[in-house]
């Protein structure tokens, strides 16, 4: 099952975040961002995300 991380809001699979490492997945988020070339996407750029890949756009 796929969480999503409280800082970076993207998706992970496994024990820890990809990005900051971080073992305390988010109890419940909104929305979906897939990111699939992170250089030509504008909205990766305005919120400053690392990798490529799904995002959560709200994180609780």
């Amino acid at each position: 099952m796929k969480k999503a991380c409280r800082k970076d809001k993207i998706f992970y699979e496994g024990s820890e975040c990809p990005i900051c490492k971080s073992n305390q997945p988010a109890s419940s988020w909104q929305g979906r961002l897939y990111i699939l070339d992170k250089e030509k996407s504008t909205i990766s750029k305005k919120i400053g995300i690392a990798l490529e890949g799904e995002y959560a756009i709200k994180v609780r």
